[in-house]
């Protein structure tokens, strides 16, 4: 297994150039889904019970599945696709497809316009190529390791900010209901109210993600996060320039049990302001 820290974009090899046609094939992919999804959107939707949600999101998922299955296995037959047993737990070397086919899907069964199709591909504990397209507003987020990260083209850039205090910190609910984790979710937000400009809580993962890795947003955390909602974000901040490490800043791989990013001059100031969660 790789154990290698994912912390900054400096020390990468430059992206090759099957791995930048393979991104070109993924965008397609992601945004052919995309299109399947949006036709079954509306701003009207209002499930009335968990059954009409979970039902709404299930056929959205397979919807979504039945075109990015089929075609990132013919891109890469060897690559395994991520079952359930592996979301929370380091992956076996190899390639590895990351999908989260509808993510958001709580707010796309809602009529919220925060959705979007994800796709990262982690080789021997690396993410090396991350896609996510949310078709509301036409946003297409790309990352190469070695090679940036862009919105619609344009890099992307972590935030300049040096100070907590000056700072929109963003946590995420988790997605197991285990012992601790919810308390440990609300001692953190408590301390940080503390000492950060802005404290939000959000579901899913990807979007203030993708908001540190394009400045808007300095800092997120999450315990017991699954993979599928952090991989692409994370090769997304260090790409642009940030930090990833687990809650603790020691190296975050892919399945570790917390995540941490952050503009680089806020990171170890984040660290100490949530090392006092047990």
């Amino acid at each position: 297994m790789n154990t290698s820290t994912t912390t900054t974009a400096t020390d990468a090899p430059a992206a090759s150039a099957e791995d930048r046609e393979l991104l070109t094939a993924v965008v397609d992919l992601a945004a052919e889904a995309g299109r399947a999804l949006e036709a079954r959107y509306t701003t009207d939707a209002r499930p009335a019970t968990r059954h009409d949600m979970f039902q709404a999101g299930t056929a959205d998922g397979q919807v979504s599945l039945d075109i990015l299955r089929p075609g990132l296995t013919a891109l890469r037959p060897e690559a395994r696709w991520l079952t359930d047993e592996y979301e929370t737990t380091e992956l076996p070397s190899g390639e590895w497809w990351v999908v989260d086919e509808v993510e958001g899907n709580v707010n796309h069964v809602h009529g919220l316009p925060e959705w979007a199709v994800t796709v990262a591909l982690v080789r021997d504990g690396q993410t090396v190529l991350a896609v996510v397209r949310q078709p509301v507003g036409d946003l297409t987020y790309t990352a190469l390791r070695g090679g940036g990260a862009h919105l619609n083209g344009t890099p992307l850039k972590i935030s300049a900010k040096t100070e907590l205090n000056a700072a929109i910190v963003v946590t995420g609910q988790a997605e197991a209901d285990q012992d601790g984790t919810y308390r440990r979710i609300g001692e953190s937000i408590s301390a940080m109210l503390d000492k950060a400009l802005l404290v939000r809580a959000t579901v899913p993962s990807t979007f203030p993600m993708l908001l540190v890795a394009a400045g808007h947003n300095d800092v997120f955390w999450q315990y017991e996060p699954v993979l599928p909602g952090i991989a692409a974000g994370a090769l997304m901040i260090t790409e642009a320039g940030g930090t990833v490490t687990r809650i603790d800043g020691t190296p975050w791989v892919p399945g570790s049990d917390t995540v941490l990013v952050a503009a680089p001059a806020l990171h170890e100031q984040a660290v100490q302001v949530l090392a006092k969660i047990a």
